[in-house]
């Protein structure tokens, strides 16, 4: 049974489930049934004795056997297929269809189905499976720094067969170039900019489009630029004196990535003693301010990109400015409205007195005049 030619095919009875084309799709690493169930004629009456698969080889020249069932032998699978193949039924006499359990690209290919029947003969089924590949992506990130050429942001590979497609999900400035290789199944894209600071952090994504997808697969990734800091120094006040405890200088900084290296100077000698800088940009006077903490001061940060300093003048004062209280400000400012209110009405009644006198006195002379 195991090394027999298959007989002519005699054209009688059906194979049942054949799909259209006799075509078959499958994926690599899942497993695919090759269907064959076969039925005599109406009429005919005849025992199936062996059933045969056969892979063809390219060309269709030559065919390696790959499982074949006896119905009193048993079964047997041929070399590299063992392991691999096994009937789907535990009666392959009534149902040959064929599992392979694991698919592999080089599944790919013609298969046929072989039934030896008695008396009626031999028939055969042909299949054609092509088998796709889930796409294997891949993203790789720039780092980029402001102010740098046009250049490559990121760039996207994917491998399947058959070839996917690739694109890009961005708001960006930019532009994409792909290239693609049918031997080897692969696809890339590079997506180039002008780098600048407001770029970072913003979204681009690579999408993979292919058939064994419902939807194309996105490959997540935000753009990271570099940029210089820029210095600046807070917390003080021209109200500095001396005695003033907690004293405290703050050096901020923006820049990508964060600095993490301040350094704090003072102009013309070292930092007063009991003065403390710490790692994260503060400089904080450890003990009451003295006359001798007065100078400029400076800032300097730095991160990969470049450094960037601020500076700042303290003046420490000999006693705190005294500010006038803010009930005392609230009373004054209401005091002094009272008094123009009064300086305003006492105005006006003047103006109305001395206008009705000289309304009295003219009237007076017409009277007189009269007599």
């Amino acid at each position: 049974m195991h090394g027999s030619s298959p007989s002519p095919f005699l054209g009688r009875g059906e194979f049942l489930d054949a799909p259209p084309d006799h075509a078959l799709l499958s994926l690599a690493e899942k497993e695919t049934v090759l269907p064959c169930r076969y039925r005599d004629d109406p009429g005919v009456q005849s025992t199936v004795i062996q059933v045969t698969w056969y892979k063809e080889g390219p060309g269709g020249g030559s065919r390696d056997q790959i499982m074949a069932a006896h119905h009193q032998d048993g079964q047997t699978a041929f070399g590299p297929w063992s392991g691999r193949v096994r009937f789907q039924s535990s009666e392959p006499m009534v149902d040959s269809s064929l599992v392979i359990l694991t698919t592999e690209v080089v599944d790919e290919g013609s298969y046929t189905c072989h039934i030896s029947t008695f008396p009626a003969g031999n028939f055969a089924q042909k299949l054609t499976l092509t088998v796709w590949t889930v796409p294997i992506s891949s993203l790789d990130p720039v780092i980029l720094v402001e102010g740098q050429s046009y250049r490559l942001a990121a760039a996207c590979r994917s491998v399947a067969r058959p070839l996917p497609s690739l694109s890009w999900d961005t708001d960006l400035n930019g532009q994409s170039t792909n290239r693609s290789s049918s031997d080897s199944g692969s696809v890339s894209s590079h997506y180039s900019l002008h780098p600048l600071r407001s770029m970072n952090g913003q979204r681009l994504d690579c999408l993979v489009s292919h058939q064994s997808l419902k939807k194309p697969r996105r490959l997540r990734n935000n753009v990271v630029v570099h940029y210089p800091p820029n210095a600046e120094v807070s917390g003080y006040s021209p109200n500095w004196f001396v005695g003033m405890e907690t004293a405290m200088l703050h050096c901020r900084s923006g820049g990508n990535p964060i600095p993490e290296e301040f350094t704090w100077t003072r102009q013309g000698g070292d930092l007063p003693q009991g003065v403390i800088p710490h790692p994260n940009g503060t400089l904080a006077f450890g003990r009451p301010l003295s006359a001798g903490d007065a100078g400029v001061y400076q800032c300097v940060v730095r991160n990969v990109v470049d450094s960037s300093k601020a500076t700042v003048e303290l003046k420490v004062a000999d006693e705190p400015q005294k500010e006038a209280e803010p009930d005392n400000l609230l009373l004054i400012g209401v005091g002094g409205a009272a008094g123009g209110l009064l300086l305003l009405m006492l105005v006006v009644i003047v103006s109305v007195t001395c206008h009705h006198k000289r309304r009295n006195k003219k009237l007076e002379r017409q009277l007189t005049v009269k007599e």
